[in-house]
This record gives structure tokens, C-alpha cells and sequence, in this order.
């Protein structure tokens, strides 16, 4: 069975860094399948970009190999690498609260700090010259050099809860996704964007509302997220990544 191998990073589209990330895969793996998740993770925001690599991580069949990256404190000497493997699903990448979603919202899970670090492992790229290795070690069935399992309790951050009432992305149409579940939303309730104090309604669909017109629905990722019917909702609405949300009591 061909493992697929999905990478999420804050480099960017069409970033030279995701292309040495790959050159590394090709050059240890016979025909790796990559997938390009995302690669417009939120910047230095580890937070944010934990509860999407959850929401969409879950589309994933088990066996599947994430390599996440969202790092504000690349290269500093006290930060670990993490190995977690999460109902099934495998994800490396920097102990910096990045894994912390998938590893809590899991119903079976295990942790490991990597304490390895490779003779030519660079200051400022842990993703190619550390997390794209151990990827490759992962899937070649090859020991983990200077792995440690440690309880996963005693790496989560215990002040995250399991709903953010944020923004965590906008999509190229201007749609914002949330960190709210939708199925734990009342569609009879008000969503008050808080900068702003505008306040939404559910709509089902798009064409359920006027053009023009914002609301709140439940997105193909099981989230609250706020649109605008044939407009731009973060133009219109001035919503930004991080923005609070919450619904009317």
C-alpha cells in the first residue's frame, strides 16, 4: 500500500523551501506520494494552525504520514522535535503546541520527543535537514534515532480548549473559517463577529441568503465558518485571521 505523505507548512505556495523539503523525500523514498495540504498555515502561530491541521488532517486514511511545520522558534537549541501518531495517522513536526489538536481530539494516541539531531542539521531549516529525515525513517520502518515516548498529557498545552472562537483561515473567496464545531453550534443563534459587533444568522447554503448578504454556516470541515453570498466576507465584514467570534446567550 503506497503511504501518502502530506505536508503542512507556513513557507507559502510555490516556496523553494517546500521544493528542498521534497528533493529530501525523493532522494530517501522510491516515488513518495506528496501531498500539498496547506502551505499557507497561519505565520508564527502555532495555535491557530493546530486546530486546522486537526480539521483537515481527519480526511486522511490511517497510514498517512504528516509533515507539519509552523515554527516561530526555529533553531532554538531547547525546542524538541515530536513524533505522534494519532488514531493511525503519523505527524512529525516541532513540539510547539502544532501537534497539540490532533493529539487531544485523538481516541488513541502516543508521543514521542525526538532528542536526535543530524551532524548537518542547519540553525534555521529543521524542516528539511530534521523533520523531512524522520519522515523518511517513519516510512522505511527504520528506529526513530533518539526517540523518547513520553505521556502525551505531558505535552499538551492544558489551556487549550476543544472550540477555538477565532478565525483560523480565509480562504481566496474571503470565506473565514472558524475554530467552532458546527455540530455543537444552536442555528437559531446570533454569531457576533466581536471587533465589529456585526451580527450573523445561520443559513444552510449560500443561496439560502440575498447576494451580498453575511451569515454563518457549517463548512465540508465540520466548522462554523462566516460568508458573504457572491461577495468577499473578509473585506466586507473586516475580518482578519485570529479575529474573536462567539454566539449570542
Amino acid at each position: 500500500m503506497l503511504i501518502m505523505i502530506v505536508l503542512f507548512t507556513d513557507y507559502g505556495q510555490g516556496s523553494p523551501y517546500v521544493a528542498q523539503i521534497k528533493a529530501v523525500l525523493h532522494q530517501h523514498l522510491k516515488r513518495p506520494v506528496i501531498i500539498d495540504l496547506m502551505h499557507e498555515a497561519p505565520v508564527h502561530q502555532p495555535m491557530l494552525s493546530s486546530y486546522l491541521l486537526a480539521a483537515w488532517s481527519s480526511s486522511f486514511e490511517s497510514g498517512s504520514v504528516f509533515l507539519a511545520v509552523v515554527d516561530p522558534d526555529v533553531g532554538d537549541r531547547k525546542q524538541r522535535a515530536a513524533v505522534v501518531v494519532a488514531d493511525g495517522k503519523w505527524f512529525v513536526g516541532p513540539d510547539n503546541g502544532l501537534l497539540n489538536m490532533v493529539a487531544s481530539q485523538a481516541r488513541k494516541v502516543r508521543w514521542w520527543d525526538i532528542h536526535w539531531r543530524p551532524k548537518d542539521l542547519s540553525n534555521t531549516f529543521h524542516g528539511r535537514d530534521l523533520y523531512a529525515r524522520l519522515v523518511c525513517k517513519l516510512i522505511a520502518r527504520e528506529p526513530l534515532p533518539g526517540a523518547e515516548e513520553v505521556p502525551v498529557t505531558a505535552r499538551l498545552k492544558p489551556f487549550w480548549e476543544a472550540q477555538l472562537p477565532q478565525v483560523l483561515f480565509i480562504d481566496r473567496f474571503g470565506n473565514a473559517m472558524t475554530g467552532l464545531d458546527f455540530s455543537r453550534a444552536d442555528q437559531n443563534q446570533t454569531l457576533i463577529i466581536e471587533n465589529s459587533g456585526q451580527r450573523l444568522s445561520y443559513a444552510r447554503t449560500f443561496s439560502s441568503v440575498p447576494p451580498g448578504k453575511g451569515f454563518w454556516y457549517g463548512n465540508s470541515s465540520g466548522k462554523v465558518e462566516i460568508a458573504v453570498n457572491r461577495g468577499h466576507a473578509a473585506e466586507k465584514l473586516n475580518l482578519h485571521l485570529g479575529d474573536h467570534v462567539r454566539f449570542s446567550q
